[in-house]
């Protein structure tokens, strides 16, 4: 596997993110899952009036990722108008930890800020069977 380009992935997620569906929080998040064979699947979080029913952009990547047959993730880039580099939620991260338990994480802003970490890092004890 090549290297991961970074930038790529940021670019991607931060495209997904201006489809996001976020009427009632205004914070709209986009994601890029890069998959083992060098795939890029964008996904943004896309919000309902019952909130319990809103999607997060990474689980909309990765079932992105799942409906074109991927099943590895490498990377993961996450982007929101946020003062830091934004994070997984607990639960995307237990998703992504099904097909990339050791990917790579990265979490930016629209000022550039950019933090790395692995899934491992951020979810060091996650649910297995």
């Amino acid at each position: 596997m090549k290297k991961i380009n970074q930038s790529l992935l940021i670019d991607a997620a931060r495209r997904a993110r201006l489809n996001a569906h976020a009427p009632y929080s205004r914070y709209k998040v986009g994601a890029a899952v890069l998959s083992s064979d060098g795939r890029i699947y964008a996904g943004c979080n896309v919000e309902n009036t019952s909130y319990g029913l809103t999607v997060c952009a990474e689980r909309n990547a990765v079932a992105a990722l799942v409906a074109a047959g991927g099943r590895n993730i490498v990377a993961v880039a996450v982007v929101a108008d946020s003062k830091v580099p934004v994070s997984p939620c607990g639960a995307c991260r237990q998703v992504i930890a099904e097909f990339g338990p050791h990917a790579e994480i990265i979490m930016s802003n629209l000022k550039g800020s950019v933090r790395k970490k692995t899934l491992s890092v951020l979810l060091p004890a996650r649910f297995k069977k």
